[in-house]
């Protein structure tokens, strides 16, 4: 059974809208997978539904995917690759470590946003993959923030990338409780960028002005003294 390839979808899609064409089956079936799982989760959604949304056949879909879990896997790339082109247009523009960030600059990205905090809060066998992505990308473009300036160099690289990846999808899993405690609203994209203050505003001052006073890390570092520690290079 013959499957077409998830990564064609995203070229297709940036020709399709950039050409005002009409949008191909397999564009379609991702948008209308992204939507249904995202607000009821992938147990609860059907092929029939998608299928509907998308105005195609089951047969098509199972032509194109195979079956409800490849369907599932190929959404996940479909996430992670427009992370990625969002990261890379962004690069040249201004330093950002916030994956999400991309996400909220795409247009018609609440869906998006909603895909994921399900699908990361459902878990999955699938899910360290797609997590694993986006680290793999993250390391790579805040390599290349690193080397244009704009990043400062870390002893630890890509232990930073990871936690700061975690964190920022962390932060979307617990969307709810953030815009209960700080009234920030993750998955409305059609908020003002002011509206995201309360969360980006104690993020700037953490990256650029730090936490601890000055000794106090050399105190907290010697609890993890490790070999690679580059303050006995010094």
């Amino acid at each position: 059974m013959p499957h077409e390839d998830p990564a064609r979808s995203g070229a297709d899609q940036g020709r399709t809208e950039q050409g005002g064409t009409e949008r191909s089956g397999v564009d379609r079936i991702l948008d209308a997978a992204i939507s249904r799982f995202g607000a009821h989760g992938v147990t609860g959604t059907s092929l029939k539904t998608i299928a509907a949304e998308a105005g195609v056949s089951q047969a098509l879909i199972l032509h194109h995917f195979g079956s409800k879990d490849r369907l599932h896997r190929a959404c996940d790339e479909h996430v992670v690759r427009l992370v990625r082109q969002g990261k890379e247009s962004a690069m040249g523009q201004d330093p950002q470590l916030d994956p999400l960030q991309s996400l909220r600059q795409i247009e018609d990205s609440r869906p998006l946003l909603r895909y994921l905090a399900r699908t990361l809060s459902e878990g999955g066998d699938h899910i360290a993959h797609l997590i694993d992505e986006m680290v793999a990308d993250a390391e790579a473009y805040t390599g290349a923030a690193v080397e244009a300036g704009l990043i400062k160099p870390s002893a630890h690289p890509r232990e930073r990338v990871v936690v700061l990846t975690l964190w920022s999808l962390g932060s979307l899993v617990l969307h709810e409780h953030m815009n209960r405690l700080l009234g920030v609203d993750f998955l409305d994209t059609e908020a003002p960028p002011e509206n995201l203050a309360p969360y980006m505003l104690p993020v700037v001052e953490l990256f650029t002005q730090g936490l601890f006073e000055p000794g106090t890390i050399d105190r907290f570092a010697d609890a993890f003294d490790t070999s690679d520690d580059p303050r006995k290079e010094q």
